[in-house]
Parts: structure tokens; C-alpha cells; sequence
């Protein structure tokens, strides 16, 4: 019978269900408004109900995206604060050294593979982009909703650099997701089919091993430690 580690709390999935719902909608509603000469962007934003509608929904996903981004920084920085986490996805010279023995490895110059704590340097940028992305995203969208006001408290030519930002980071989102998240996730060897674990909250003691040794070896010390049982405190750190 295979061991299972608690890896995502219930908050952490329902954030990761919120964010990929308002990934979703930001896109059907964004890009046909940024590639609005093609026929597909004209469909799409027919099926939307016309421009205006589009813009509306378009508006709404993005307040959302905003509420969420501001609810996620909260709790992490209240729960970093009170020390009940680690501050794992943090990026630190270890990571480049990760990198750059994978690279080594994937290129046949080493036999030797990273050993990952809880996220590997992939997982963090893809992390800290997200949040760098959301920031501007959120920020230059809030500005073309509000361009009069936008326009009182900072020179003019903000406007249509925010409509350049808005509009290229969007679509910059766009291809990380789908290519480079949707490999990781779904499509890469060691997880293909399908990575489960964001969905049920849970990881197997071999996916531990092969992925994550440094936590487990860590996990597995604190629950001797505590005299509980070894997956009971990995929901503790912070993702």
C-alpha cells in the first residue's frame, strides 16, 4: 500500500482552482480583445455577447485576480511572520547550483541529479513570475479601467504604457501556461498523464523520493521528532 504525504492544504487548492478559473476567463475574454481583427477574436467576442460585454467579463475576472492576489500575500506573509511556515519558495544560490547541475545532467556531463526540498528552481520561478506578472497585470489593467482618474495622478504617457504591459504580459502568461506550466504539471515524464496532487492534496512516499528528498529526509525527522506519523507536518511550509 503506497504512503501518502499531505503536500497541498485545502486552501492552497481551492487558490489554485480560483487562480486557474480567472486564468481561463482573463484569456477567452483578453485575447480575442488584443487580436480582434481575426475571425476567431470577432466569434469569440460575438459568443461574449459583443465588445462591450467582453470588457465587462474581462473586468470582472481581473478584480478577482486582484482580490485573490491580495488575499494569497496576506496569509503568506501573516503566516512567514508568525514563523508557523518556512519560507521555502524563497530563490537562494542553491537553486542557481540546482540549475546548473541539471543542465550538466540532462546534457550527459554528470551522473549526479539535484536533490529538491519542497520546490526546485523551476517551481519558484514559475511562482515568482506568476506574482511579478499578476502585480502587473493587476496594476496596468486598473489603469486602463480607470484612465481619467489614471491620468490626474500620473503623467499621460502611463496610459498607453499600461496598454502595452497589459497587453503583452497577458500574452507573455499565456504561452508560460500553456507551455511551459501545462509540460511540468501534466505533460512531463515522471507525472505524465496527469500531476493529481494540486487536486487531492496529496503526493506518493516514491514521487517524495524521487522529487523531493530533502523535505521528505526533513519531514520524516520532525515526525520522529514529534512521535507522529511522517506526513503530518508537510502542510506546515509555505506553497
Amino acid at each position: 500500500m503506497n504512503e501518502y504525504f499531505v503536500r497541498f492544504s485545502l486552501k492552497q487548492r481551492i487558490e489554485h482552482i480560483v487562480t486557474m478559473l480567472t486564468f481561463v476567463g482573463l484569456c477567452a475574454t483578453g485575447l480575442p480583445q488584443k487580436f480582434y481583427a481575426s475571425g476567431w477574436a470577432q466569434g469569440m467576442v460575438g459568443a461574449f455577447g459583443g465588445i462591450d460585454a467582453t470588457r465587462w467579463i474581462h473586468r470582472f475576472f481581473g478584480v478577482t485576480l486582484a482580490i485573490s492576489v491580495v488575499v494569497h500575500m496576506a496569509f503568506a506573509l501573516g503566516a512567514v511572520a508568525s514563523r508557523k511556515v518556512r519560507f521555502s519558495i524563497a530563490i537562494t544560490q542553491q537553486d542557481f547550483r540546482d540549475a546548473i547541475t541539471q543542465l550538466r545532467y540532462y546534457l550527459g556531463l554528470t551522473e549526479e541529479h539535484p536533490h529538491y526540498d519542497r520546490y526546485d528552481y523551476k517551481q519558484k520561478w514559475e511562482y515568482w513570475s506568476l506574482m511579478v506578472g499578476n502585480v502587473i497585470m493587476i496594476l496596468s489593467g486598473f489603469i486602463l479601467f480607470y484612465p481619467t482618474t489614471a491620468a490626474r495622478l500620473m503623467p499621460g504617457q502611463f496610459i498607453p504604457a499600461a496598454k502595452v504591459a497589459h497587453s503583452n504580459e497577458g500574452l507573455l502568461a499565456f504561452l508560460v501556461i500553456t507551455v511551459w506550466h501545462i509540460f511540468n504539471a501534466h505533460l512531463h515524464p515522471d507525472v505524465f498523464p496527469f500531476d493529481t496532487s494540486m487536486f487531492t492534496g496529496k503526493i506518493s512516499r516514491e514521487r517524495m523520493e524521487h522529487e523531493h528528498p530533502l523535505e521528505l529526509a526533513r519531514l520524516e525527522g520532525e515526525g520522529a521528532g514529534h512521535g507522529g506519523a511522517p506526513g503530518a507536518h508537510a502542510s506546515r511550509h509555505m506553497g
